[in-house]
């Protein structure tokens, strides 16, 4: 009985070792997909009053964890009964990409910024609306995101047995949405822990200095973090497009592989606003917010 019991959780033993090491492979090959995921929502997730960041923040983690729980099992189950769509997926979430991304591009270039009375008056009129609305595109792309880094998760082990995949997609899957969004509260809390400092420090001393450079990096991280974010889902989306067909994997060789794939990222993006533009100006959409 006892060499029974031994022998299970030797077993187990196993197991979680060769998930130790998968999933230690898995999230070296997600690496450059997580500090995207990062840059992007952590852009996505500024902007918001102080006494709403947190709250915002829980409701964006809350959908990202409900969009692994989603994606997770659909992706094993695709991949072991109709592999050949995990593909076409991947295209129609860069091509949501790409389009964001240049629509982030376009609207910075066409558009005046809005100062002082008109950004209150907006953040009236809007209110709830307006951070539902942003609440909404945050889980949108981190829907998207969420697939390239399972199916990336997903192919360092398809060698492996059916347990093992399994636990090592939703480590990775679980380690991506605690990390990134730990981060990104921490990000958004600068401020706060900056004026903490000050305070205990009694606006003296190297605590109130280094509390007073939290204050004032915030919104230079901010503004960096809207940059960073938008050309990270230009590289996104333009990989998605090199990787999975061979035009675009084939197309200049000569071009850094980076440059490349932000070039077709911008391209593809620029297609697909032109195309929704269209459709909104044939059918008259988007006239009803302006009323």
């Amino acid at each position: 009985m006892a060499s029974g019991i031994f022998a299970v959780l030797d077993d187990i033993a196993a197991l979680m070792d060769d998930v130790a090491v998968a999933s230690k492979i898995a999230t070296r090959k997600t690496a450059g997909i997580l500090g995207d995921d990062l840059a992007v929502n952590a852009e996505k997730a500024t902007g918001f009053l102080a006494s709403r960041e947190i709250p915002v923040l829980w409701a964006i983690t809350k959908g990202s964890f409900i969009n692994k729980l989603i994606i997770v099992p659909l992706a094993l189950l695709l991949n072991a009964f109709f592999p050949v769509i995990i593909k076409y997926i991947l295209l129609v979430g860069g091509a949501y990409l790409a389009y964001e991304g240049a629509e982030k591009i376009i609207h910075y270039i066409f558009h005046k910024p809005k100062k002082g009375a008109e950004v209150i008056q907006e953040q009236a009129l809007e209110g709830e609306a307006a951070e539902k609305a942003k609440i909404k595109s945050a889980v949108t792309t981190d829907f998207i995101l969420s697939v390239e880094i399972v199916i990336i998760a997903l192919g360092t082990v398809l060698d492996r047995s059916l347990t093992v995949q399994i636990l090592t997609v939703s480590v990775v899957a679980i380690l991506a949405t605690v990390g990134v969004y730990g981060i990104v509260a921490l990000i958004v809390r600068m401020d706060d822990a900056g004026h903490s400092l000050i305070k205990r420090s009694n606006d003296t001393g190297f605590r109130a200095k280094l509390g007073h450079l939290l204050v004032k990096l915030l919104p230079i991280v901010i503004k960096a973090l809207g940059f960073i974010g938008t050309i990270a889902l230009l590289l996104v989306a333009g990989g998605i497009f090199a990787h999975n067909l061979d035009f675009f994997h084939h197309l200049l060789p000569q071009v850094p592989a980076m440059l490349k794939e932000f070039g077709i990222g911008v391209v593809v993006g620029l297609v697909v606003f032109l195309l929704v533009e269209g459709v909104k100006l044939v059918f008259g959409l988007g006239k009803k917010k302006a009323h």
